[in-house]
């Protein structure tokens, strides 16, 4: 038997070529899922910033009306999506209190900022199972690996390496195999919730930001329909 992945194969049982079928396709999802993802970031914290840019003056401003009135680009990413719910909600309630107004508004912004952080949590469970289970596939592979070790030296009536190699490098494979599959994905896994804990946090920035300035503009729209 020659020691490299094409002779390994022909000698693997058919439950070993199973396990090491199935790490491939957890291979392959987890890469796919981790590329689109790197991908949606991107794009995503790209037009929110375009989006901070557009409506920073307008907000810092108390301009609400403008704000709401503006015709910003077709995707304003997670930052977009969840100021214009909370100026949805301002306009909505500019008719209550001022407490039921900004405890509206208030809400708003959470719930499409948890909407936000779901959606950019998308696909990482996947990540994080194929991560957590790769090892021990590939270590039911190695157990099995090692059966047929032993099933190979009762079978010649004799011991030795050469009687043995065929488990045991069958063995070895499945386990380097899944530690390859394993070492991506939690890799990946990790750099990715990295990035969605601080974008949750600039979403909590943004939200405490427009609230501030929710109050005062809704201040001096009181007072001034007072005067």
């Amino acid at each position: 038997m020659q020691f490299t992945f094409a002779g390994l194969w022909g000698h693997m049982g058919p439950f070993a070529q199973f396990i090491v079928i199935a790490m491939v396709v957890m291979s392959v999802v987890s890469l796919i899922i981790l590329a689109e993802r790197v991908l949606v970031f991107r794009s995503s914290r790209r037009h929110s910033r375009r989006f901070a840019a557009q409506m920073r003056t307008l907000l810092s401003n108390g301009d609400f009306d403008a704000a709401s009135q503006s015709k910003p680009a077709p995707d304003v990413g997670y930052l977009g999506r969840t100021i214009r719910a909370g100026l949805a909600a301002y306009h909505v309630s500019s008719e209550d209190s001022r407490d039921e107004a900004m405890e509206s508004v208030a809400r708003s912004l959470e719930r499409q900022a948890q909407r936000e952080v779901q959606s950019l949590k998308r696909g990482l469970g996947v990540l994080a199972t194929v991560g957590s289970t790769a090892p021990f596939v590939g270590l039911l592979g190695t157990t099995m690996g090692i059966v047929t070790a032993f099933q190979d030296m009762a079978n010649a009536g004799a011991g030795g390496i050469g009687t043995i190699s065929n488990g045991i490098a069958e063995a070895l494979i499945t386990t380097a195999i899944g530690l390859l599959v394993a070492i991506p994905a939690v890799m990946g896994y990790n750099s990715l919730q990295g990035w969605v804990d601080a974008r949750a946090v600039d979403l909590s920035e943004a939200s405490n930001e427009f609230l501030d300035a929710a109050a005062r503009a809704l201040k001096r729209a009181r007072s001034a329909a007072a005067a």
